[in-house]
């Protein structure tokens, strides 16, 4: 019974959000969080939202580095720019620096078909316009059957799980939230590149609060600042 309420809910929600597209996030200027491994913080992603007339520009920047007896481990930086038109996604491009190893992306739509055109390091070929661009703020993905890596273009194929409603505590703020689970649906995936992520947005917003997942430690992203 709990787990046919669940689906229920997770089909309101469905419906609910096939009205709304990226301008439910008109009021944000700017959304910030910091990056934790193993309850330290190690980084942060921001992401900034311009707006000229029908136009939508959001640039993210990523940031982490893990350190131990005051040496760099490990460093990763990103950056990348998303662009919408009227809530019609009309591109994205990003750079990465992964450990010293460059990879990158850029995602064109087909002036004729609609459909994606990517050329990335792991991935370059057409798609259908139906995937979304994996950068987690745009709660549509909870919607797509596949998404599209914002570090290389790889193609990403997903089951998206309803875990029910929960109050998320950050800070001294505390948020009342749905959870859903992202896993990769192709199981013969190694497991480096397997997907499974929790992600929970604000019942009320939609907006992103939090991720976590298991991947040589465990990792979380938690809101820090809005505008």
């Amino acid at each position: 019974m709990k787990k046919f309420l669940l689906s229920i809910a997770l089909i309101l929600f469905l419906i609910q959000e096939n009205y709304a597209h990226v301008d439910h996030y008109s009021k944000y200027d700017y959304l910030e969080y910091e990056l934790f491994r193993n309850d330290k913080s190690i980084g942060y992603h921001k992401y900034k939202f311009k707006r000229k007339g029908d136009n939508l520009t959001i640039d993210n920047e990523v940031f982490f580095k893990i350190r131990k007896f005051g040496v760099d481990l490990y460093k990763y930086s990103a950056k990348g720019v998303e662009k919408y038109e009227k809530g019609v996604f009309t591109g994205f491009n990003s750079e990465t620096n992964q450990n010293k190893k460059e990879k990158y992306v850029n995602i064109e739509v087909d002036p004729n078909d609609k459909n994606l055109i990517i050329d990335g390091s792991s991935f370059k070929g057409k798609v259908d316009k139906d995937m979304i661009i994996g950068t987690w703020w745009n709660h549509e993905i909870v919607q797509k059957k596949a998404q599209i890596s914002a570090v290389s273009g790889r193609i990403i194929e997903q089951k998206v799980e309803f875990k029910g409603k929960e109050e998320i505590k950050i800070d001294d703020k505390v948020y009342k939230t749905l959870r859903f689970n992202f896993s990769s649906s192709d199981p013969s995936l190694s497991k480096d590149k397997k997907l499974n992520t929790d992600i929970w947005y604000e019942e009320e917003t939609y907006l992103w609060v939090k991720a976590a997942f298991d991947k040589t430690g465990y990792w979380e992203y938690r809101l820090k600042k809005v505008k």
